[in-house]
């Protein structure tokens, strides 16, 4: 079958996948199923081999991602139910003080999307940006567009949250590089979009709490987990990560400390034993029976697997891709093209972005269409981590009526369709440009 064939089952392919998402409705993890199918027959693979490429793809690609987001869900959900998130914010809140409010939500946001759901950090603290609206009179983006900066940069950049997780593994990249870029790229990344955007917007646009929320005032007596304790607990398995990463670079192998953290920075052990300590620091040190902790990790993989289930179907359309050839031609393709592989991958993610709102999917489509051509070019190690965060911030920018995040925001804050769009959609295109700008700017020393 000529490349151009190939090339033109690849494109129809992936607009079948977007009709089935946005137009039919159909569930995400079922559309990519079906899409991995027909390319795979179309490409003119043995039907065997079609049922192969999607077994080998799917068990690949949840080996790893299961495993972690499963452990991850559950670290956060102890830290959720603990309210260690609401320690974490009355904290940094009283530290910076009420004129610097917004630094200190950022910071919330940043730390707490490490281990909670984007959506489940924001309805938990969102109560404190009301407080603090209520109290000083200002508009409650000042306040809440730094906490959703905080939280949606994490949520997008940095491991163990599912995105980059996801790509990571598609990709083949390793956990501590993207760590790093995520850290390096999110921290100008939550400053722009954060507080110097909210300053701006929050001027041009005065909302109050709206008259269907219920709010009440956090109550600040009640018994919280210490803040240190929180921040350890979260500190634990990305340090122990990152230390596994750089003991690669920095010492030999057969080297002992590095055999040591190669095995205690692995994300499955890294992950459980953050997950061990919070069963019993979060759990049962604080007054949860054995029994109460099982049930609040079990509710905790309830939204965990419709992402790993998503992700498993990303990982069979990024194998049929390659098993049937389709792959090789797109990589061919690509490296053609005068856009080097960091800038392709941001806009592979950022045109299915726009296209069918979910960033989830955007991300693994994007990884299953870059990989060949990360191989075909021999991008390894480092760089990989470079193209994990392009991809997230190519599946950040543009949110809009599509993606569930705006309609989140838009309820909570009580703001029409016009004013989210200024708001919240302006700050995720800030977060997604700035990301990329960062890493595209390491990548020319890099890749």
């Amino acid at each position: 079958m000529s490349g151009s064939t190939l090339i033109l089952i690849a494109v129809a392919g992936i607009f079948l996948l977007l009709f089935l998402v946005m137009r039919t409705k159909l569930h995400a993890f079922v559309s990519l199923l079906l899409v991995s199918l027909l390319v795979g027959v179309a490409a003119g693979m043995p039907l065997g081999d079609v049922i192969a490429s999607i077994q080998n793809g799917m068990g690949g690609t949840l080996g790893f991602v299961a495993v972690v987001v499963g452990l991850g869900a559950m670290f956060g959900k102890m830290l959720e139910v603990s309210g260690g998130a609401e320690r974490l914010a009355q904290t940094l809140v009283n530290k910076f003080g009420e004129d610097k409010a917004q630094w200190a939500l950022a910071l919330t946001g940043f730390i707490v999307a490490v281990p909670v759901f984007f959506d489940v950090g924001f309805i938990i603290l969102v109560p404190i940006v009301y407080g603090l609206a209520k109290k000083t009179g200002r508009s409650l983006l000042y306040y809440g567009i730094p906490l959703l900066a905080g939280l949606a940069v994490t949520h997008s950049f940095i491991p163990p949250t599912p995105g980059p997780i996801a790509v990571a593994n598609l990709i083949g990249a390793e956990l501590g590089w993207v760590i790093l870029f995520g850290v390096i790229a999110g921290i100008p990344a939550t400053i722009l979009a954060g507080p110097v955007f909210a300053k701006y917007i929050a001027k041009k646009i005065h909302v109050t709490i709206p008259d269907y929320m219920e709010f009440e005032e956090i109550d600040t007596s009640k018994e919280l987990p210490s803040f240190k304790m929180i921040v350890s607990l979260i500190s634990i398995p990305l340090v122990l990560i990152l230390a596994n990463t750089l003991s690669a670079v920095l010492l030999e192998e057969g080297n002992g400390i590095r055999t040591f953290f190669t095995f205690m920075g692995h994300p499955f052990v890294a992950l459980t034993l953050a997950t061990l300590l919070t069963f019993i620091f979060l759990g049962t040190r604080r007054g949860y029976t054995r029994d109460e902790v099982q049930e609040i990790a079990t509710k905790a993989l309830e939204p965990a697997g419709i992402i790993i289930l998503v992700t498993g179907a990303g990982g069979v359309f990024k194998q049929v891709l390659i098993d049937s050839g389709v792959g090789d031609v797109l990589g061919e393709m690509m490296a053609g093209s005068a856009l080097p592989a960091i800038v392709l991958a941001f806009l592979i993610a950022a045109v299915v972005r726009v296209a069918q709102g979910s960033a989830t999917v955007s991300m693994v489509t994007a990884a299953g269409l870059i990989t060949p051509l990360l191989e075909l070019q021999n991008i390894t190690g480092a760089a990989l981590g470079l193209i994990v965060i392009s991809i997230a911030s190519g599946a950040t920018v543009l949110s809009h009526v599509n993606d569930s995040g705006f309609w989140l925001v838009n309820r909570y804050f009580g703001l029409d369709v016009k004013d989210t769009l200024k708001s919240w959609t302006v700050m995720e295109t800030i977060i997604g440009l700035t990301g990329f700008a960062v890493v595209f700017l390491i990548s020319l020393f890099i890749i």
